[in-house]
């Protein structure tokens, strides 16, 4: 498991993409999203601007990643 640290309340679905470096456009982002391919807290998740917040798990593309606080 990958940590990934923001220094913000939050952050975007589609944006922590493209910030975990998983993809690198917003579009990439919201296909795989809207595919069902990005799973959120163990349930796929089709919301891009779903707010990921510290202690929150996702997995995509056979990697996780943990949201933690910086």
């Amino acid at each position: 498991m990958t940590n990934i640290e923001i220094k913000t309340e939050f952050i975007k679905l589609d944006a922590f993409l493209k910030f975990a470096a998983v993809c690198g456009t917003g579009g990439e982002a919201k296909l795989m999203i809207e595919n069902g391919e990005v799973f959120v807290n163990g349930e796929a998740c089709t919301m891009r601007g779903k707010k990921l917040r510290p202690g929150d798990t996702v997995h995509v593309d056979g990697m996780d990643f943990a949201v933690v606080s910086a």
